[in-house]
This record gives C-alpha cells, sequence and structure tokens, in this order.
C-alpha cells in the first residue's frame, strides 16, 4: 500500500490565504485496479488562478493544482514507468490515475510530457506548459499585435506577463511593463530589454504612460483588473484591443462586494475598444502545437523562462501565499 500527502482547503479563504487555510492529511491509496497508473509528484505548480477558483469547493477537499509526476507502477500497456506526465490532481505526492477516464473536452489534465531536450521537466507546468500556451494564444489571437504597436502587460514579472512581453519584443512592438517592486522593474528593462518599465506602487499608472506612451496604447495585457486597468484603458489609441488574462487585484476579495473601478463604457465606445477575456482551455485542440512553438522560441533564443523554486512539498502554502504577494519573478514552482 502507498500512502500519499495532500493537502485539503481546511476552511475556505476569506481574504488573503493564511495557514489556517491548508491542512496537510496522509492518505492511504488502493491497489491499482486494470488500466491505472500510480504517480509520483516531482514538480507542483503555483498558479494565481486556484485562489477564485477555490471559491467553488468544499472545505476537505484537496487543493486543486497541476503537476509533473513519474509514473512508479502501472497497470496500463500504454503507459510505462518512468514516464514523466502531466497531470492535473492538486497537492498530493502520490495519485492514481485512469487515463481512459479522463474528459477530453477541456484543457489537457493529463498528458506523457514531450521531449524537451535537455530542458528540465519543470518547464511543463511553465513555459511549455499552460502559463506559456496562456501567454501565446491569448496574447497573439486576441490583441493580434503588430510590428510598431505599443503593447501594455500588467503583473509583468510574472510566468504570463513576462512570457508576453518578451513575444511582443520578438514581433517588433514597444513595450511596456508594470510590476510591484524596483527590483522587478529593473529585471524587466535590464533583462528582457522592455522599452519602458514601472512601479506601479510609486508611480501613477497614468502618468507613467503619459510619458513612456505619449500617443497611446495599441494592446493590453490585462492580468490585474481592478483600477489600475481601468487607467491604462483610457490611455487606449482607437481600435485598441485588450486580452483580459486575470484579475489578481480582486482575487483576495469577497465575490459578493469586489472593488468599485471607473466607468469603462466611455473609453470603450468613443475609442472602439476590442476587450475579450479568455480562459486558455478554448484552445485544448491545439495546445502541443503551442508548447512546440513555444519551445522553437527558447531555442532561438527569444524566451527567458525564469523560475522561483521552493524545496518541499510541506511548503506549497507558503509558497502560494508568497506568490499572491508578489514575491516571485517567473513562474512559482514547489520540488518535492
Amino acid at each position: 500500500m502507498v500512502v500519499t500527502k495532500k493537502f485539503i482547503l481546511e476552511k475556505s479563504f476569506n481574504g488573503a490565504p493564511r495557514d489556517d487555510n491548508f491542512k496537510l492529511i496522509e492518505e492511504q491509496l488502493d491497489e491499482l485496479k486494470n488500466g491505472e497508473i500510480l504517480v509520483e509528484a516531482i514538480w507542483l505548480s503555483v498558479d494565481p488562478y486556484i485562489r477564485p477558483y477555490s471559491n467553488h469547493v468544499s472545505p476537505g477537499t484537496t487543493v486543486m493544482g497541476t503537476q509533473i509526476a513519474k509514473i512508479i507502477k502501472s497497470n496500463n500497456k500504454d503507459y510505462k514507468e518512468g514516464q514523466k506526465v502531466f497531470c492535473s490532481t492538486g497537492w498530493r505526492t502520490h495519485s492514481i490515475i485512469n487515463p481512459s477516464t479522463l474528459g477530453k473536452d477541456k484543457m489537457p489534465s493529463f498528458y506523457v510530457l514531450p521531449d524537451f531536450g535537455n530542458l528540465s521537466c519543470s518547464l511543463g507546468l511553465g513555459v511549455l506548459g499552460m502559463p506559456g500556451n496562456t501567454a501565446l494564444f491569448g496574447f497573439l489571437n486576441i490583441c493580434n499585435p503588430k510590428p510598431g504597436e505599443t503593447v501594455v502587460i500588467s503583473a509583468a514579472a510574472g510566468a504570463v506577463g513576462s512570457h508576453v512581453g518578451q513575444i511582443a519584443k520578438s514581433l517588433g512592438c514597444y513595450v511596456i511593463g508594470f510590476a510591484g517592486s524596483d527590483h522587478k522593474v529593473e529585471w524587466l528593462k535590464e533583462v528582457l530589454k522592455f522599452d519602458a518599465a514601472f512601479n506601479y506602487k510609486t508611480k501613477d499608472v497614468t502618468a507613467a504612460l503619459l510619458e513612456a506612451a505619449p500617443h497611446g496604447v495599441d494592446c493590453y495585457f490585462d492580468n490585474v483588473g481592478g483600477e489600475f486597468s481601468s487607467s491604462v484603458i483610457y490611455r487606449m489609441k482607437n481600435f485598441g484591443r485588450v486580452s483580459v488574462c486575470g484579475s489578481i487585484s480582486s482575487y483576495n476579495a469577497n465575490p459578493k462586494d469586489l472593488p468599485k473601478v471607473p466607468m469603462l463604457q466611455p473609453a470603450i465606445v468613443f475609442k472602439q475598444l476590442k476587450i475579450e477575456g479568455f480562459i486558455v482551455s478554448r484552445w485544448s485542440d491545439v495546445w502541443q502545437n503551442g508548447i512546440e512553438r513555444n519551445l522553437n522560441l527558447i531555442k532561438e533564443g527569444k524566451l527567458i523562462y525564469p523560475e522561483h523554486i521552493t524545496q518541499g512539498f510541506e511548503n506549497l502554502p507558503q509558497a502560494f501565499m508568497g506568490m499572491l504577494n508578489g514575491e516571485n519573478i517567473g513562474k512559482v514552482l514547489v520540488k518535492v
């Protein structure tokens, strides 16, 4: 018998997550049935979406999340011991999976990792996984950026924002990033070569855009929402495009009492803006193609992929809370 460790949601979030929202427990797994495999986690992903989606689950539920795992026992002829897989099994060290029972209509929840060459398999949770496809498809397919256009990105030092900025630079766009610390701002300018970057905590957003983009903004990749994004939208050019990826500024708010922001309709109407939200699962039919495209960008030297790594399964809650507090540059991961 195998015993797994797992984190459950001990009680629902009320504001920012705290230690007492999580509980580490052990669970004994059953013997494998025909068609099943047993996997052991190697890397676990820590993502902002976990916070709002957890509002819809009951206490006692395993905390949601994805991982890269190794097959350590197989009772399925199509899968071999030692293979590394991507799976959406939550915050747990071991899981039993029957691949044939998994749904095919949403974002892939299980697949054998493709060959990354000499790159770490951890990239399957970041630049060569869901965040990478979020950046690639969410930016290109919605914003439809053109060379010479001005692109603004919020949460620009995160896993998705930093990726979007590099794609925009590779296309010949003028890129402006906003982040939450002077260290991140310098990283965006010095390492990723953004044309301009600002600390939104110390620099007024409108003033920053008047300085860096006096003629307005063509494309805005929105990770944060709230009053910040309202300020950017009022600086858009005619026929500007906004890709709404997330709303991290409101994730810790009570869903029944969300913060109020300035009315956007005048800007949307008179500037004839396109504003579109998305969930990356809409591109599930071209998922592997996205991974290949991002892998090619890495091989061409056009994509830097920083990882913010925490050691130890038991430290998952701390990594998650730190990510929501903006402690990371790039993708947040926990190494088991």
